[in-house]
């Protein structure tokens, strides 16, 4: 049976998210997604030009027919502003699905847990699939889940940084706990080996942008992103193998002939 990731009922072929920003041009993201095979991207809706069709937008370069859009309310501090940047783009036509952030510290960009929880119960109040980009933390996770989250949305390290997973211990924590709604890894991954680490850990799916768009070569990196993510969801259903001290023969002694 296909293994898709399944966010509220819909139904997603690949696990991994790719974003639209900082990259070269317009044309290699378009070129980054095709390689990526992400069928959900994420759009930062104070960023682009959403009412002037006259004008250039990256909205342009995303063929809507294979690629499922996801408005973020990315540079939003308070719960209000989060909620006002949803509400406008389900106005403009984009749909009532929302990558919600509520930035509580500008040189971190760490989540506001406060702002967030109470702008997801909100949202969430008026029709919204709400999928919030918090901390590696079980409480807030879980609170969020009972305001009304399709998804938790934990990060790996700050955004933009490429640290990696930096607290694997609490995303396996949340894997264990967290059994309602997907958990996707979001921010501070910066390479290959580090979005298949996020989903060895057991995570539904990685969310990047960075690390592909600062990538040298952001096609090839988007390639490299898809089958790390691809190999690592595997190695966790397959299940590794026991860690030890010592040494144990590939090659067992016993029917040895002697």
């Amino acid at each position: 049976m296909p293994d898709d990731l399944v966010i509220a009922g819909r139904t997603f072929k690949s696990r991994l998210i790719v974003g639209t920003g900082k990259y070269r041009s317009f044309q290699e993201m378009a070129r980054a997604h095709a390689a990526s095979g992400a069928d959900m991207v994420t759009v930062a809706i104070r960023r682009v030009n959403l009412t002037d069709r006259s004008k250039e937008s990256l909205l342009d370069y995303i063929d809507r027919e294979k690629i499922f859009i996801l408005p973020n309310t990315a540079a939003c501090y308070t719960a209000d502003e989060a909620i006002r940047t949803a509400r406008l783009a389900r106005e403009v036509g984009l749909l009532n699905w929302v990558k919600l952030e509520v930035i509580g510290d500008q040189q971190t960009l760490f989540p506001d847990t406060e702002q967030l929880i109470e702008a997801t119960r909100v949202l969430v109040k008026e029709g919204f699939v709400v999928l919030p980009y918090t901390n590696d933390d079980l409480i807030a996770a879980r609170k969020l889940i009972d305001a009304g989250a399709a998804a938790v949305m934990p990060l790996a390290a700050p955004i933009g940084s490429g640290l990696g997973v930096q607290n694997p211990a609490n995303l396996r924590i949340l894997r264990e706990r967290i059994t309602e709604v997907p958990m996707i890894v979001d921010a501070g991954v910066g390479t290959a080996s580090d979005a298949a680490v996020a989903m060895e850990l057991g995570a539904d799916g990685v969310l990047m942008n960075t690390a592909i768009a600062e990538a040298q070569d952001a096609v090839l990196m988007a390639e490299a992103m898809r089958d790390a993510v691809i190999a690592g969801h595997k190695s966790y259903l397959a299940g590794r193998m026991p860690k030890r001290l010592y040494a144990s023969a590939s090659s067992p002694m016993s029917g040895v002939v002697r």
